[in-house]
């Protein structure tokens, strides 16, 4: 289904689950990736726990299926604006379970920051998958600053200059990005193609536009509205975008967070590190649903 923005932005909108189910668990995804960055959390979610838990997905503005968006609004405000009026028409009543990947976590938090009545009554836990409060304009990559930042106006030029077909049918750039900065090891050869298209299908406009806004993302303060509500924080021991001591000092925010670290792993942890995300997010649902459904304790959760 679609959901239509303030700014009248069609977002593609993708729920499973019964709409009458008594959880709510709502996933945003990373910058250049869409809602099937979450397929395999979906899959362990519906496993475990049938129809007590509706799991609601979406593409965030300017990826994916949703429209376009102009540069000067690809911005981390506007995805918790579209979140924040998403949770209001789909999900108005009743707990909820934020999972939120690298800009989608920056998202949760931007929206903690405009509505902190929202976690202090509705929102049951909240998952943090590769992702920062702030400071991210002094993560390299590993590599020259000057370097790291032609990244994605480099992208976003290619975007522009060279169409999405002949790009998925020569994607040597693309793959060699996704494949050296976005993950560990070891890497599936599906996830690989996956994060890959996905890069491919954003436009350059939100290449661009949410870099930039990327890099001036501080919302330490607004963490404080999250006190109280069990939150779970899962990084990739090797992420180059967020790297773990970025998580370090989110634990040190959250003092009552619970922090786990993927040996060996990258940015793209939801693919990954299916298992670890899952069952994260098991762990943070599980209390709202109170009895698990049957058989749920035998689910075969696979990696």
């Amino acid at each position: 289904m679609t959901f239509t923005t303030k700014d009248g932005l069609r977002l593609h909108v993708r729920t499973d689950g019964p709409d009458d189910a008594p959880v709510t668990v709502l996933l945003a995804h990373c910058w250049t990736a869409d809602l099937e960055l979450w397929r395999y959390q979906v899959r362990d979610l519906r496993a475990a726990f049938g129809d007590a838990v509706r799991v609601l997905r979406y593409d965030h503005r300017g990826h994916g299926r949703s429209d376009a968006t102009p540069e000067r609004d690809a911005t981390i405000d506007n995805l918790a604006r579209d979140l924040s009026d998403l949770i209001d028409q789909q999900a108005p009543t009743g707990p909820i379970v934020l999972g939120g990947h690298s800009i989608g976590g920056m998202t949760i938090m931007a929206l903690a920051e405009r509505r902190p009545d929202l976690f202090a009554e509705r929102v049951a836990g909240v998952l943090f998958v590769s992702t920062s409060s702030g400071r991210l304009d002094r993560v390299t990559l590993g590599l020259p600053e000057r370097v790291r930042n032609q990244i994605p106006p480099m992208l976003a030029m290619r975007s522009r200059m060279v169409s999405r077909r002949r790009r998925r049918s020569a994607p040597a750039i693309e793959s060699t990005i996704v494949r050296r900065f976005l993950f560990g090891s070891p890497m599936r050869a599906a996830d690989h193609r996956l994060a890959v298209d996905s890069l491919i299908n954003t436009p350059a406009e939100s290449m661009s536009g949410f870099f930039h806004d990327l890099m001036l993302h501080d919302r330490a303060g607004a963490l404080a509205a999250l006190r109280g509500t069990p939150v779970h924080i899962v990084v990739g021991e090797q992420d180059r975008l967020t790297p773990l001591s970025h998580h370090r000092r989110l634990v040190a925010q959250m003092p009552w967070a619970r922090l786990t670290v993927a040996p060996g792993a990258g940015h793209m942890l939801p693919l990954e590190r299916d298992r670890v995300v899952s069952d994260a997010l098991l762990g943070l649902t599980r209390p709202q649903v109170g009895v698990l459904a049957p058989g749920a304790e035998d689910a075969d959760i696979a990696m």
